[in-house]
């Protein structure tokens, strides 16, 4: 039978038999080790838990830096933003947006708008880089650049605290816009110029279905949003009732508001406007938050206003009537 033959040279001696030896998982180096007990799951690579295990910890880190007596902005922040086209660079360069790295394609037909935004990035101190055109190309994902972007760092959005802080050391009563589910940029922008042209202590945006301060806000405010924080929040509703436990009338701004603009008596005081979204107005929570709900009467055919119109209108009958001598309704600050 083969394997069992006792020819010389037909029987294997001992110690020599070739291949794996029972037990060992194999010989010398190719011996099987055991890698101990599973480590947890906060310390396994790629693992979720991992993953939240470290963006806590870079969080901390984070809020660490921060300078003492400052709270972390609330929610979220985005990332950079890149914009593209010749007129958004140019005018994103003219309203001073904070931006990091303009890129122009090499071999691009310069012209007068890529002259300029070279001039005026290069007189910010913004560094200038000469990229291939399929660099840019990749960064705008296919859409029309026209051989020129501009990277703009995320925003930083301000704690809502800091407004109320604000309103204290100023010697105005409190006066602050909150945007409820705003969706367009540029009607934020918008507001943003108009609080801070009516004496606005800051605005206030959820984080959720809405817009933030991305570089066309930035531009539609005129660079206004250097000068007036802007506060971000994760629960629009609650942070409305801690205003009005810091002492705030909260009005809401709507078509079928019950109080007109002209018998807005609480302008006088210390005032947390809320705007609603260009389509369906005030949500539920927020306009049963709000104390009062206030109307812009329509002389013409329109039946309504644009978000950002709207609340320029009410914020300058609002800087009117505290212009005017203190009338029935009094001036209260916000001492608190």
């Amino acid at each position: 039978m083969a394997g069992n033959s006792r020819r010389r040279g037909a029987v294997r001696k001992k110690g020599t038999k070739k291949g794996p030896v029972v037990g060992s998982g194999g010989q010398r180096r190719r011996a099987l080790r055991g890698k101990g007990p599973t480590p947890p799951a906060e310390m396994r690579p790629g693992h979720p838990a991992q993953r939240r295990a470290a963006a806590a910890e870079a969080a901390a880190r984070k809020a660490a830096k921060a300078p003492a007596g400052r709270r972390p902005p609330s929610g979220d922040g985005d990332g950079p933003e890149t914009v593209f086209g010749r007129n958004p660079v140019v005018e994103c360069l003219r309203a001073r947006v904070p931006a990091t790295t303009l890129y122009v394609a090499q071999a691009t037909n310069a012209d007068e708008r890529i002259a300029e935004a070279v001039r005026l990035a290069a007189d910010a101190g913004i560094a200038i880089l000469e990229v291939p055109k399929h660099d840019l190309d990749r960064m705008a994902s296919g859409a029309l650049h026209q051989g020129i972007g501009l990277t703009v760092p995320p925003f930083s959005y301000a704690h809502p605290d800091d407004l109320l802080e604000l309103a204290r050391e100023s010697d105005r009563p409190a006066l602050i816009i909150a945007l409820d589910g705003v969706t367009d940029p540029r009607n934020l922008g918008a507001v943003v110029r108009s609080a801070a042209a009516f004496g606005a202590h800051g605005v206030l945006v959820p984080v959720r279905r809405a817009a933030g301060m991305t570089a066309v806000a930035w531009r539609t405010s005129a660079g206004t949003a250097a000068q007036l924080p802007v506060a971000r929040v994760t629960n629009l509703t609650r942070a409305l009732r801690d205003y009005a436990t810091a002492g705030l009338m909260l009005a809401g701004l709507e078509v079928d508001g019950k109080v007109s603009i002209d018998d807005f008596e609480l302008a006088g005081g210390p005032l947390a406007i809320v705007v609603g979204s260009e389509g369906r107005g005030l949500s539920r929570l927020v306009r049963e938050t709000c104390d009062v709900t206030v109307s812009i009467p329509m002389a013409g055919p329109a039946e309504s206003l644009n978000a950002s119109v709207a609340a320029g209108v009410l914020l300058a009958e609002v800087a009117r009537r505290r212009r005017a001598p203190a009338g029935a309704s009094g001036q209260t600050r916000l001492c608190r």
